[in-house]
């Protein structure tokens, strides 16, 4: 196999794309009402404590809301809400609108229909590149039957 001599943004994505991935999304409880965004970029990070991880545009307008609040919540969701995650990945709408939720013990947004939940304290926020790195201390966490939104090569499906 030939190395690849220099990079490209649109190889690096395509190449990095062939990486399955869960989607979440985050939100918070904010001054101005509730904020999320969807991520892909999510993981376990510790068992004791327990921590998880997930990665954040730096400048994403709705990151710029969470980043303010205290807690975060984090809806891993079910392969039907394909809608919600393209909403929660939509600039400039309310995307709360028409969408269930339920305050977790911490007040946080707990979206309805997903497969599990986690909420927890925000510990660390680090900068690295276009993306700030934020480490949850989680508190609380529920699960719920049903098949999990996977991402994969620039598109969603389910997960049998």
């Amino acid at each position: 196999m030939p190395l690849v001599s220099s990079l490209d943004i649109a190889h690096f994505k395509e190449v990095v794309g062939h990486y399955v991935t869960g989607v979440v999304i985050v939100t918070a409880a904010t001054d101005s009402g509730p904020a999320g965004f969807t991520c892909q970029s999510f993981g376990s990070l510790s068992l004791e404590p327990m921590l998880v991880s997930f990665a954040a545009k730096s400048a994403g307008q709705s990151w710029s809301r969470v980043k303010e609040a205290d807690a975060v919540a984090i809806s891993f969701l079910s392969a039907d809400q394909e809608a919600l995650a393209r909403v929660f990945a939509t600039s400039g709408i309310d995307k709360f609108e028409g969408v269930g939720w339920t305050e977790g013990p911490r007040g946080t947004p707990l979206l309805e229909g997903a497969i599990a939940h986690l909420e927890g304290k925000m510990t660390s926020v680090s900068t690295h590149g276009d993306h700030d790195i934020v480490v949850v201390s989680i508190d609380f966490v529920a699960s719920h039957p049903g098949r999990p939104l996977v991402y994969y090569r620039g598109g969603f499906a389910g997960f049998e």
